[in-house]
């Protein structure tokens, strides 16, 4: 596959979700500009790394820019759904963040990491957003991973339909209700 070098500068919108089913869903974050959409696959702990990197990094760029903006923690879940078309461009090995004071915009930046090439050799995708709309897809990718299998009290791993080997209860399958 060729070189890709994509930014979508700046997103329409911009979003994060699973398909499939809890225990087997696969995550993607999906840009749009315009008639332009772009669709990535991300790993569960992407993505759970990326809630949290948000936080941080709005934080920093408040305080070291001292620029405030308005973020509001809810969303209309019907905009933050993906919708097709979605058809990943490739799978990201690495994700960051970036800021341009001058136009107050983030960057989200996807690397891809191609397993049978070197890091240079892989594509990267770039979303250009506002604050507002990467603190929207923080909370947002909160409740997509909460929507995953019920984590067990007891040992703190997820749980499948059909119960779990739980450490805490010395291995022993115990059924949970869902």
């Amino acid at each position: 596959m060729a070189n890709i070098d994509l930014s979508l500068d700046p997103v329409d919108s911009i979003t994060v979700d699973a398909i499939g089913k809890p225990g087997s869903r696969i995550f993607y974050i999906q840009g749009k500009k315009g008639t332009e959409v772009i669709s990535l696959i991300i790993e569960k702990v992407q993505l759970q790394s990326l809630i949290i990197g948000v936080s941080d990094f709005l934080e920093e760029v408040s305080t070291r820019f001292k620029k405030e903006a308005q973020m509001d923690v809810d969303f209309q879940e019907e905009a933050m759904i993906i919708h097709p078309p979605v058809d990943p461009l490739f799978r990201v090995g690495d994700m960051g963040l970036a800021y341009d004071e001058s136009g107050d915009m983030v960057c989200i930046i996807a690397k891809e990491s191609p397993a049978d090439l070197p890091a240079e050799e892989g594509g990267v995708v770039r979303f250009w957003c506002t604050r507002a709309q990467l603190f929207t897809l923080a909370n947002w990718a909160v409740a997509v991973i909460e929507r995953g299998r019920p984590i067990c009290p007891q040992c703190g791993e997820p749980m499948d339909p059909e119960g779990h080997f739980c450490p805490k209860k010395n291995g022993h399958k115990k059924n949970q209700p869902l």
